[in-house]
């Protein structure tokens, strides 16, 4: 390893403390998707006491920030998010449910640690810029909403990411690996109906049913699926039944839909057709719709160029070490839920040589804890899920990588994550993600040839132009 980037990586080891008070403060500290006040203004005190320039409620969202230091090109992005899920409150290191906060949310998805983590990447890139003198400024994006409010889109709605030469973020997950392949886009709008009540059986004729809308707009979008492409997914929630006394004709109702596609702007096509059956609903019932954006996100642009630089330092830093308590503790809590035995790796599911190789070494480590880093993949693959990272893959070249903070086979979105988050495998995850995204930041600003070489790759996968799912005048929100 360069001397620049042990410098980088040196900087991280000794802000490992203040990293992992992060990742506990948030973890304790939990807050939902657009509501992440709190955290929000944690990470803006702590990054200005580090000498960084912050910019606060960046491209009118509230809970945003830009957080800067150097000057000059390279321009590397890092991107931080810290929501939470609602329902996940739950202790930390215990190997049964038990909610702190009856009702409370917890970080079933690692958030705190991915905030968390990439602020450590930036203090490790701030330390390289300030020894060694080289131009260049690394940004620490604070992206709220991840969890349904796509912040990353509305930034990039806004041209935000155009500004970097690359951008780098992680995730928590189950193994170590750097990811490749796209995602699904996917956007999501809320329909709320309004009618005429009316008492149902004395003046059933008088009464409008907002419910009855919401039900044929139901039925209709489950005569569209035949008529979609394969890898398309429509997901809907009704979130207001219009009341419980059933002798009222429901003069209100709403319906919260999710559209997924394997591109983009086929996702807004087909929002479209979504969109029109809602109209067709609302005429059959002589009712009103209105129409709720809640977010929307692209699909995924890989970028192999990035992803190498940041296998190879992957691979020089290492994963994280785990203790035999750790160890005796991720064992047991992988007893608390099925699947445990899955291959994990996300692009092992484009090929099977890797998935044995994968099998092998998990065989070899002898516990839940994936504690190898897998193989390097490169080739055609794609997850049915979502990610506004996508966003910004659209605009500047991105890539990113999974640290493993949980056991193998651990169900996203689960009080076993948030159990999990708030240990010591937790934090680990943090600064192991650190260390890589900052080596791989100073490549970046190191060597020219390299970040051309990505803007390339970046020019040709994303030739066809980005395609943004927000329409103007759209602000972030929450379902009603």
């Amino acid at each position: 390893m360069t001397q620049e980037k042990l410098t980088a990586v040196h900087a991280v080891e000794e802000k490992e403390e203040i990293i992992c008070q992060a990742a506990d403060h948030i973890w304790s500290h939990p807050e939902l998707s657009l509501q992440e006040d709190a955290s929000a203004a944690y990470y803006c005190e702590l990054l200005e006491e580090e000498g960084f320039r912050v910019e606060k409620g960046i491209c009118g969202i509230r809970t945003a920030f830009a957080a800067s230091f150097g000057s000059g090109s390279p321009r590397i992005g890092i991107l931080a998010e810290y929501d939470a899920l609602s329902g996940l409150s739950q202790e930390a290191g215990s190997l049964e449910q038990k909610e702190l906060i009856p009702g409370g949310c917890g970080h079933g998805c690692g958030h705190n640690l991915l905030g968390a983590g990439a602020f450590g990447a930036a203090l490790g890139v701030k330390a390289y810029l300030e020894k060694t003198g080289h131009a260049g400024t690394v940004i620490l994006y604070g992206c709220p909403g991840e969890e349904g409010g796509a912040a990353k889109a509305f930034m990039a709605r806004e041209r935000l990411w155009e500004s970097l030469d690359a951008a780098l973020t992680w995730h928590p997950e189950d193994v170590n690996e750097v990811r490749t392949g796209s995602s699904n886009s996917c956007i999501q709008i809320q329909y709320k109906f309004t009618g005429t009540a009316s008492h149902a059986a004395g003046a059933p004729e008088m009464g409008r049913s907002a419910l009855d809308a919401v039900e044929l707009m139901n039925i209709g979008v489950q005569f569209l699926r035949e008529h979609m492409s394969d890898r398309a997914r429509i997901h809907y929630a009704i979130t207001d039944a219009g009341g419980v006394s059933p002798n009222v004709v429901q003069p209100r109702a709403s319906v919260l839909y999710m559209i997924r596609s394997n591109h983009v702007a086929e996702a807004v096509e087909l929002q479209a057709r979504v969109d029109r059956i809602a109209d067709g609903a609302a005429l059959m019932t002589d009712t009103q719709v209105e129409r709720k954006f809640i977010d929307g996100t692209a699909d995924t642009v890989s970028n192999h160029t990035i992803e190498t630089a940041l296998y190879g330092n992957f691979r020089e830093i290492g994963v994280p070490a785990h203790t035999e308590e750790e160890l005796s503790f991720a064992d047991k809590l992988a007893q608390t839920y099925p699947g445990a035995d899955h291959v994990p790796g996300f692009g092992a599911a484009g090929d099977d040589a890797i998935r044995e190789e994968v099998r092998a070494l998990q065989q070899k480590a002898g516990h839940a804890m994936n504690d190898f880093l897998c193989p390097l993949y490169q080739g055609p693959a794609f997850t049915p899920g979502s990610t506004d990272v996508g966003d910004v893959s659209w605009q500047t070249p991105t890539a990113q990588i999974h640290v493993a903070a949980w056991p193998n086979g651990c169900p996203g979105h689960s009080w076993q994550n948030v159990s999990c988050d708030g240990t010591s495998i937790g934090r680990k995850a943090a600064v192991c993600a650190a260390k890589v995204l900052a080596a791989t930041a100073v490549d970046l600003m190191e060597d020219p040839s390299l970040l051309a070489a990505a803007r390339r790759e970046f020019e040709k996968a994303a030739a066809s132009g980005y395609v943004c799912p927000i329409p103007e005048g759209a602000t972030p929100a929450i379902p009603d």
